[in-house]
């Protein structure tokens, strides 16, 4: 199964998390605008990928981007995914559960996503 992590990122445009999907070969990313505990309902916005390394990495990002620690990580499997909609099922130390992302605006890749 590939790995999933939930970074705090404290940036210059405010606290936020950042959940990374492990693929082949790289780490596709969505940007939260709240702690992803289970029962929570937000915004994400779909970043461009992210390299490997940040599924280890913590700390100062370069080019002032603020800093990254780690908030969760484990296993993650895609239980249904389209082109509007990801469903994927994680186990983690604190996640264990469904999140899913469903597309709102294609054009600024803003998607809603809610844990369960």
């Amino acid at each position: 199964m590939p790995r999933f992590r939930v970074l705090r990122h404290d940036s210059p445009r405010g606290l936020h998390y950042d959940l990374l999907l492990e693929t082949a070969t790289l780490l596709v990313t969505f940007a939260l605008d709240r702690e992803p505990t289970p029962g929570t309902t937000g915004k994400a916005q779909q970043l461009p990928d992210h390299r490997r390394q940040y599924l280890e990495y913590e700390g100062p990002i370069s080019g002032d981007r603020g800093s990254v620690a780690e908030w969760d990580s484990g296993l993650y499997l895609i239980m249904r995914r389209n082109e509007q909609m990801l469903d994927i099922s994680v186990e983690g130390r604190m996640l264990k559960g469904r999140i899913v992302l469903r597309l709102l605006d294609a054009s600024s890749q803003e998607w809603e996503f809610q844990v369960m």
